[in-house]
């Protein structure tokens, strides 16, 4: 089974200083029909205003990755005895795990421009553990023409490691470049196109748009246009 969803169907915020697209329920926007998909529980796409961000917030029990597009993303937090800060460039992923409980802030550290990022959480295996972060840059190279992981609950390929069943790939295409990725029975998958267009298992997406797949048993990547894709292997 296969779902399409269409970029403009995404949950819509504007505050002014943030404009957030949100592919499951979050805050105020609930739809009883997109709770999350397996163990993916959030999708938000991000633009954040230079000079403003996230105040200080709490989260819990959840894996969150922030995968910054463009700009750079401020954070701290209530980690170790005076708190751990940080920036996250574009190109770079971000790993938190909230476990038994953190506080953190996020801002904008592009102050002559809009940070765009992507804030993904994944429900993780195990409850009440050590909070921890973990961050790494991702080459446009080593995503070229493929399927990369960016994160993992082995951590392989110098992935960041998860502590969900999940694994989170990233790839560039354009042209004639193409790849495939297997999914085991009971898995499921998720596309999220980044930006531009790409044809994922016959489907023709754009920028924002998702695919939702459920026993089948491959995601099929091909004809790209200057695409940037994000592929899911997830625990049902």
């Amino acid at each position: 089974m296969i779902t399409l969803r269409k970029s403009c169907d995404r949950g819509h915020a504007d505050h002014g200083w943030l404009k957030s697209f949100h592919s499951f329920s979050f805050a105020d926007y609930v739809d009883a029909r997109h709770m999350g998909w397996g163990n993916l529980r959030v999708i938000n796409e991000d633009r954040i205003a230079p000079g403003t961000g996230f105040g200080t917030h709490g989260h819990r029990d959840m894996e969150i990755l922030s995968v910054v597009l463009e700009g750079e993303l401020a954070h701290r937090d209530s980690i170790g005895a005076h708190g751990h800060g940080g920036v996250v460039r574009a190109g770079e992923v971000q790993r938190m795990s909230a476990g038994r409980g953190v506080r953190h802030s996020e801002y904008n550290h592009a102050h002559d421009g809009v940070t765009h990022f992507l804030q993904i959480w994944i429900v993780p295996d195990e409850a009440g553990i050590e909070p921890s972060y973990e961050q790494k840059r991702f080459d446009d190279a080593d995503r070229r023409g493929r399927l990369r992981p960016i994160a993992s609950r082995d951590g392989r390929d110098g992935s960041l490691r998860l502590h969900a069943d999940a694994t989170v790939y990233a790839g560039l295409f354009d042209g004639a470049e193409a790849a495939e990725l297997a999914l085991a029975p009971a898995r499921l998958g998720y596309v999220h196109l980044v930006r531009g267009e790409l044809d994922v298992n016959g489907h023709a997406l754009r920028g924002g748009d998702a695919l939702l797949l459920a026993d089948e048993p491959r995601v099929s990547i091909a004809g790209g246009r200057e695409a940037e894709v994000l592929v899911f292997d997830l625990a049902a």
